[in-house]
């Protein structure tokens, strides 16, 4: 059973937006059943000139990211933007974390040497 994503929503000089917020929520719980350690995420929206920026930042168990995103017309298409980043980024620090030690560990065998044979 998983946990809900704890998910914090700042919009700076934007109304709030349902549908934007609908689709925070399920992108936020799909990303913490995939990558279990994230633990909260806080995003914000604010308009930078036509455009709407988006920050992501998520904390959780030995990890904390961030991504943005600009450029957007949309806070939906900031979002989701930003999103990918950040799936991009706890999947690359995921993997780096789960092969960096299986790398260790298979530096740490030591190499088998072949039997010699006993008649010699």
């Amino acid at each position: 059973m998983t946990e809900a994503a704890r998910i914090k929503v700042h919009w700076r000089d934007l109304r709030t937006d349902s549908e934007t917020d609908e689709y925070l929520e399920s992108r936020c719980n799909h990303l913490m059943e995939e990558f279990p350690e994230a633990d909260s995420f806080e995003i914000s929206f604010q308009i930078e000139g036509q455009d709407i920026e988006c920050h992501v930042h998520v904390d959780g168990k030995r990890t904390r990211l961030a991504a943005h995103s600009t450029g957007a017309h949309t806070s939906k298409q900031a979002a989701e933007n930003a999103l990918d980043k950040l799936e991009r980024e706890m999947r690359k620090d995921h993997d780096k974390r789960i092969f960096g030690n299986r790398r260790k560990a298979q530096k740490a065998q030591p190499k088998r040497m072949e039997d010699q044979d006993p008649d010699s």
